[in-house]
């Protein structure tokens, strides 16, 4: 029962935090027909997720941490549903650069922000040692 409540409460932050990031994005870019909130925040989730598995892999999380901020939090911030639904609509529309320039950055970005991440922390932190 610990579980779903780390998960929910991990879950609930990661979503609010997408919420308000993703309308700031979106206040800032006054409408925009690219969906640079969704990237923003898969890109910046996609970071995140790297530098806590290079930090978890250097010293291991507690396992209940570990569900709220991989499977909770990032779980919640992150928003694949949203990237997909929102790439549809752009070649729907007949934005199909635009909606292959939003897949090549969702997945390529994703990936290097990961790796990045997961590379910086596990070097930070075998010299924190």
């Amino acid at each position: 029962m610990l579980n779903v409540a780390v998960l929910a409460l991990g879950g609930a932050i990661g979503t609010i935090l997408r919420y308000f990031i993703s309308a700031s994005v979106y206040d800032y870019f006054r409408n925009p027909v690219f969906p640079w909130g969704t990237v923003i925040i898969n890109l910046t989730g996609s970071l995140i997720i790297g530098l806590l598995a290079g930090w978890n892999e250097a010293s291991p999380f507690q396992p209940n941490l570990r569900l709220f901020l991989f499977v909770g939090l990032l779980g919640g911030f992150t928003t694949f549903s949203a990237y997909s639904l929102e790439t549809i609509n752009l070649f729907k529309n007949s934005l199909a650069g635009l909606a292959i320039l939003n897949i090549l950055i969702s997945n390529i970005g994703g990936i290097l922000c990961a790796a990045g991440g997961f590379l910086l922390m596990k070097n930070l932190s075998s010299l924190l040692k």
